[in-house]
């Protein structure tokens, strides 16, 4: 029989990732938690600041609602699909919730495009959209094709796309959003955050490759 031998991981190493998921996914959460405040429930309450939008809203809410509810569905996926431990004990449901995840993100993408149709920040969402299903098919076909380690790489570019519904609303706050300027700087917000975001996730997935030198 033929055996496999595998190097002992760091316990270092091993400590170091763990504490760098739990800053990367404490970070996130905090992130929502800041744009739920300051976005969802201001504009619940009828802000003044967010009444135009708000008026907005409800006229998309056929979009709006199948829109937000995908989303939200692929940004709470995403922490479980991560989870190497839930992976491990519930393999099924890992794979029919990434199932759920591709549907989810077809779903809001779609809605996305269709919301921004003759608006100002088409391109913006148009591009967007485009990036979230390249991602998402890539990590679905990488998936398929058993490339794991390729799949989890799309996942994260995929997931860093999903998150940009949450950061790109941070701007939210800033009084210009909402001026006359308010949809050109929405459409350059939303190509900024999505290109930073995948910029960020491959500096990430390509960390130890550019900070060590091969003897």
């Amino acid at each position: 029989m033929a055996t496999s031998t595998q190097l002992p991981r760091s316990p270092g190493r091993s400590g170091s990732k763990i504490r760098s998921k739990t800053v990367i996914w404490t970070a996130l959460g905090l992130t929502t938690l800041f744009v739920f405040i300051t976005s969802e429930v201001l504009l619940y309450t009828d802000y003044p600041m967010y009444h135009a939008y708000r008026l907005q809203v409800i006229a998309d809410r056929q979009l709006l609602i199948p829109h937000t509810l995908a989303g939200m569905l692929a940004l709470l996926i995403g922490p479980l699909q991560f989870s190497s431990r839930f992976r491990q004990r519930y393999l099924k449901i890992h794979r029919v919730l990434g199932r759920i995840y591709v549907v989810s993100v077809f779903v809001g993408a779609a809605t996305g495009v269709a919301l921004a149709w003759g608006r100002p920040g088409l391109p913006g969402t148009s591009m967007q959209a485009a990036a979230w299903i390249v991602c998402t098919t890539a990590a679905f076909i990488t998936a398929r094709n058993r490339q794991i380690i390729q799949h989890r790489q799309w996942m994260a570019r995929s997931y860093a796309v999903t998150f940009t519904f949450v950061s790109s609303r941070v701007l939210n706050l800033v009084p210009a959003y909402w001026s006359h300027l308010g949809d050109v700087l929405s459409a350059v917000g939303v190509i900024a955050f999505t290109l930073a975001s995948l910029l960020i996730v491959d500096l990430g997935l390509n960390w130890r490759e550019l900070t060590t030198r091969r003897d």
